[in-house]
């Protein structure tokens, strides 16, 4: 064999390997993750027709924002990933800059001033790039100093971490700022971080809550926990959304009641079915086996974000590839046990399966991050 058959990288520590070519080296693609990724869009589109009501429009513009989240995908996975690393800054600068701008001519939505609808520009919501712009931050910051981090660079983290979630706060997001937080909380846990201080955070937290109930929070907040502690309550009003998604998923029992034959969701007894509660129409339509599809879905997708970060050659490119993946498990987890009862509503969609228009682009570019660790690296190919 010649040596034409073969590409010569760095690993990061001056050593070089041999590795034959291959179409997806060239381009960068990662098959495993592209198949999971395509698997799981073609099955959300498949259900999103039925939970819009059989609407081919919105369908068709779901998928064209797949596709536009393809070609963002394919163009990030081009750039090595330390690329982003020398630009981290500047990076997070614009997104800070950005939801400033959205404080002053943002546009309101669903009750959240969140959004910026600039002339010629599709309308897109900054606080959701915040999801990979804070880990990519978080990840060059911690990844050139000591390991586990001392107190005064767990300091700054957090300080970096809570000015956009401060921001989004301030847009009525609470949703997106969990996440945003969550994002840059994954990357610190992976640093390292004692487990005292992690124990100590979450006992904070458990004294904080009732201040923050009792004077912080909002009346739609307060209304959140109240409902999640009993939908009853007010059956018709804030408990509606969750009373009748568990009546759609308990009815589905097993094998479901057979596609766009739904009566929650046909019937427009769920509110918001092609969005945040597009599980409740996948359970009533398709039953327990079709969650236990999806969910061996979305953990086709985990489990090779999971071995990205562990087969990563370096600290900077583990720690975002495993942020990014605990990310994408979190938002899944989320809307799964929101929609069940078992959390809050907060407003987060499912994962790919929900309609969308910049959540999906930005979960595009947590892929195509993924696919520059995995193949501008020397983690072995699967």
């Amino acid at each position: 064999m010649n040596n034409q058959d073969f590409v010569r990288q760095s690993d990061g520590l001056g050593s070089k390997t041999s590795r034959p070519k291959s179409i997806w080296r060239l381009t960068h693609i990662d098959p495993p993750l592209l198949v999971g990724i395509s698997l799981l869009s073609g099955f959300g589109l498949f259900v999103l027709f039925s939970a819009s009501g059989g609407d081919h429009a919105v369908v068709q513009r779901q998928a064209l924002t797949m596709v536009v989240g393809l070609v963002v995908m394919v163009i990030v996975a081009q750039f090595n990933v330390h690329f982003f690393r020398q630009w981290a800054p500047s990076i997070y600068a614009a997104g800070l800059a950005l939801l400033g701008v959205v404080l002053l001519i943002g546009v309101e939505a669903n009750g959240a001033k969140s959004w910026l609808d600039l002339p010629g520009l599709p309308s897109f919501q900054p606080s959701e790039l915040m999801k990979f712009i804070v880990p990519l931050l978080m990840a060059w910051y911690l990844a050139s100093r000591p390991l586990p981090p001392r107190f005064k660079h767990l300091f700054w983290s957090v300080i970096m971490i809570l000015v956009p979630v401060g921001l989004i706060i301030v847009q009525n997001d609470t949703g997106t700022a969990i996440m945003v937080a969550m994002s840059g909380v994954f990357v610190v846990f992976l640093a390292g971080i004692r487990w005292r201080l992690i124990i100590g955070g979450f006992v904070a937290l458990l004294l904080a809550s009732p201040a923050w109930y009792l004077f912080l929070a909002q009346e739609h907040q307060k209304n959140r926990i109240l409902t999640f502690l009993n939908p009853y309550r007010d059956p018709t009003g804030a408990g509606y959304n969750i009373i009748q998604s568990q009546i759609a998923i308990g009815s589905g029992g097993i094998y479901g009641k057979g596609y766009e034959m739904g009566a929650q969701s046909h019937l427009d007894f769920i509110p918001e079915s092609n969005t945040d509660f597009i599980m409740a129409v996948l359970a009533e339509e398709f039953g327990l086996l079709g969650i236990l599809f999806l969910i061996c879905l979305y953990l086709f997708v985990l489990l090779r974000g999971c071995y990205i970060a562990i087969a990563a050659n370096d600290t900077f490119s583990r720690l975002l590839a495993g942020s990014i993946t605990l990310t994408f498990f979190f938002y899944v987890f989320v809307n799964m046990a929101m929609v069940s009862g078992l959390l809050p509503v907060i407003g987060l969609p499912l994962p790919l399966m929900s309609r969308g228009g910049t959540s999906i682009v930005t979960l595009f570019i947590g892929f195509g991050l993924l696919m520059s660790i995995q193949t501008h690296g020397q983690a072995r190919p699967l």
